[in-house]
């Protein structure tokens, strides 16, 4: 195949490496920034994340020796646009954190709050959360 047409590596594009522990650890702090914002309990990050008690406090420490599998990446993904949409929508970070928190009469809630709909367990539970906040910022990230 011709040069012109072959997708640059990784390293030729100056990508980062997204399955590195590096990436992983960066990522990573970035989601604890968020949950710190949004005033998290560890059962909460975890659930969120997917991961076991031992595997989350090993990252929080810092001890992260491996990328991130595939799921966990597919939940950052998703936590981030909520984040995103909701700095969008109400940029007061106490506002984002009392509407995850308060009751929403939306379809999807049903009465709920939109933290119990993330907190689900499924990776389907925080896509259709940002799906929610994607459309009613009129914008859609996919």
């Amino acid at each position: 195949m011709n040069a012109l047409y072959q997708l640059p590596q990784p390293h030729e594009a100056n990508l980062p490496d997204v399955h590195s522990p590096a990436t992983a650890a960066q990522v990573l702090a970035v989601f604890f920034r968020l949950s710190a914002e949004w005033g998290l309990t560890a059962a909460e990050e975890q659930t969120l994340l997917g991961v076991g008690r031992t595997t989350l406090f090993a990252w929080k420490a810092g001890r992260v020796r491996a990328g991130l599998e595939g799921h966990t990446l597919e939940r950052l993904s998703y936590l981030l646009r909520i984040y995103a949409a909701l700095e969008i929508l109400l940029p007061v970070p106490e506002r984002a954190r009392a509407w995850l928190r308060r009751s929403n009469s939306a379809p999807l809630f049903g009465g709920g709050t939109a933290l119990a709909r993330m907190l689900g367990g499924q990776v389907g539970d925080l896509m259709v959360v940002a799906a929610y906040l994607d459309a009613q910022r009129g914008g859609d990230f996919a």
